[in-house]
């Protein structure tokens, strides 16, 4: 009936006709804000508590509400609670079912002294708060992973690489931790993020607070919080909490499709450096031997899908004048298709670490492929006394004199050392390895192996600490 409350929406009352069906369409809401059920009636309870307190509900009143609303979350965490087709969104579709549940008189209270402008602003971040620590730990459990395969082939030797061509010899270890320590500082963001999601914006009302004397603070100890808000309309418009959180995931998912592209070249017959558990690979619908790196070749492209929500959802804010607009509906699915991606992604990328072989006999073959030497003999010059420009110059001229004749550094002659420098000679030159060149290479953080075992002895403590 026209001037009554549309079924399963908060509004109505003003409009002469309902709502036309395109309108509807677009507008509904309760397909993916549902996830938000549980967190909605928590923050009702406190909401009912508030009420009592401030003389808006009775004890009795109070008791019956905050009983039926614990039932629904109890029915919402068991699955056993969904909306209806006709809700509008998670909001309206609660509130509906309490009414029918409780009356109209008693369920119709619930409403006084909130907006649905702060319920979701709370609702969000109270999510977030939970999501952030899930994928935190999913995130830790990774790092351990990878900690646990530089541990297990702490010697093994490879090319490091450089415009993907071969540069220097490294550790496998200091690779697999190169890896690690930016997934670390993800862990990092999250925790900065939640120390920026302790303030309730329930009591902002639409955007100007609430008239009614509730106390927010009291709503937001409840709920968890530090405190409400500092500024109603920041509280109820601001989303860029959401926008910090996408891109944390999505730098998550950059900094996994790297590690996912290494494992992908690095399982190639080409490279060859490691091979696929079985329970982690997939194989082919018409060629019988392949065994392909599925779980990083979705790693590397739901980063895309990551990035994209991310500046999806900065496009939607970027005009937008305060306070409340509709266009903040956009916030949720981005969100919680981030959180759920990496849900998905975290845990199998794992498994493929902590199931992947190694191999470091074809590690070591290559690791000094390409004249991955020929920086130690332009350094080894410098400590003879020559100039690094000029050294530079010499260990070019060898390189390319091995191009031409075919052969190695260590394949030089007399003949040719004293063409390039009467300095070379064929004691340093035939000493040339990979384990030579990574052990000189001790300053902090470099690959040589006693500073590998103090970043992966850091790694661990930081680990703990973050656990």
């Amino acid at each position: 009936m026209a001037g009554e409350t549309e079924q399963g929406a908060l509004w109505g009352g003003r409009f002469l006709e309902g709502p036309a069906p395109e309108m509807m369409a677009l507008g509904q809401s309760t397909h993916f804000d549902w996830v938000l059920a549980s967190y909605d009636l928590t923050g009702s309870i406190a909401h009912a508590h508030a009420l009592e307190k401030a003389g808006y509900l009775s004890a009795a009143e109070a008791t019956e509400l905050v009983g039926e609303l614990e039932r629904l979350r109890d029915k919402v965490d068991q699955g056993g609670l969904v909306p209806d087709p006709d809700d509008e969104d998670v909001h309206g579709a609660l509130e509906r079912i309490l009414v029918e549940n409780l009356g109209l008189e008693l369920g119709g209270k619930l409403r006084a002294g909130r907006s649905r402008n702060d319920q979701i602003a709370t609702l969000i971040r109270m999510y977030m708060r939970d999501r952030v620590g899930e994928i935190s730990s999913a995130l830790l459990d990774l790092v351990q992973a990878l900690a646990d395969l530089a541990s297990k082939h702490a010697t093994a030797v490879m090319p490091g690489r450089t415009h993907l061509q071969h540069a220097q010899p490294v550790l496998f270890a200091h690779h697999l931790l190169a890896h690690a320590w930016p997934l670390v500082r993800d862990v990092e963001r999250f925790g900065h993020l939640a120390t920026r999601l302790t303030r309730s914006p329930y009591g902002a009302g639409a955007l100007a607070g609430s008239t009614l004397g509730l106390d927010p603070h009291a709503i937001a100890q409840e709920l968890g919080f530090d405190g409400p808000s500092e500024n109603s309309m920041d509280a109820t418009s601001s989303r860029d909490l959401v926008a910090e959180a996408l891109y944390v995931c999505a730098q998550v998912g950059v900094d996994t499709s790297r590690l996912a592209e290494d494992i992908i070249l690095w399982s190639t017959a080409e490279f060859g450096y490691v091979s696929l558990h079985d329970s982690y690979s997939t194989g082919s619908s018409i060629m019988p031997q392949k065994k392909n790196p599925d779980i990083a070749e979705l790693t590397r492209g739901k980063s895309g899908r990551l990035v994209g929500n991310l500046t999806g959802f900065l496009a939607t804010m970027k005009a937008l004048p305060l306070a409340y607009n509709r266009d903040l509906q956009e916030d949720k699915e981005p969100l919680f298709d981030s959180i759920d991606t990496l849900q998905l992604v975290l845990p199998a990328l794992r498994g493929l670490i902590e199931t992947l072989g190694v191999n470091e006999q074809a590690l070591a073959a290559r690791a000094t492929d390409g004249f991955a030497l020929a920086t130690d003999v332009a350094e080894w010059l410098v400590t003879q006394g020559v100039a690094f420009r000029q050294a530079h110059e010499i260990s070019g001229r060898a390189v390319a004199l091995c191009e031409k004749r075919g052969i190695t550094l260590q394949e030089l002659t007399s003949e040719d050392l004293a063409s390039l420098s009467p300095l070379l000679t064929l004691e340093m030159v035939q000493g040339l390895s990979a384990e030579s060149s990574i052990a000189a290479r001790n300053g902090a953080g470099g690959t040589a192996p006693e500073r590998v075992a103090e970043q992966h002895t850091a790694l661990v403590r930081t680990l703990e600490s973050l656990r």
